[in-house]
């Protein structure tokens, strides 16, 4: 059973060459973009965004309807986009997780900030999130 399975993983990989590679470059490339738009986002948050029950107004309100619509579902898109992407690195190399996870940050759905403020309050989270603040002399995250 398991020489039939090794070979037809390896019928698997010569049949499908050239989409292992570009999944490999594509995992390269997210790998490396995670390492510096991560702690850029991290730096630009908000010092009291956590601070809040609820949600804050999003500056999206404030925008046409139509405009807001097209950011929106551009969002989304890109959301889903990582999320797949970071399925994908689960299995080659790269951060999946950590992409999914920004994925589903960048996706519109409900209890989205009570799921974003839980894993900020994750002592582990908020020392590396303070971390990358202080680095960038940024003051830390304010919990309630």
């Amino acid at each position: 059973m398991d020489y039939l399975f090794s070979c037809t993983m390896i019928e698997f990989i010569h049949t499908h060459e050239i989409v292992i590679w570009w999944l490999a470059v594509s995992s390269i490339i997210t790998f490396v973009a995670t390492l510096i738009v991560v702690p850029l986002l991290v730096v630009r948050i908000p010092q009291d965004y956590f601070s809040h029950r609820d949600r804050q107004r999003s500056n999206y309100s404030e925008r046409h309807p139509l405009l807001r619509g097209v950011l929106v579902i551009g969002r989304n898109i890109f959301g889903y986009l990582f999320i797949m992407v970071g399925i994908v690195m689960l299995v080659l190399p790269g951060q999946g997780i950590l992409t999914i996870v920004i994925g589903l940050m960048l996706l519109n759905f409900p209890g989205k900030y009570r799921l974003e403020r839980w894993l900020v309050t994750r002592p582990r989270v908020l020392r590396t999130i303070n971390w990358l603040r202080r680095r960038s002399k940024r003051n830390p995250l304010i919990l309630d």
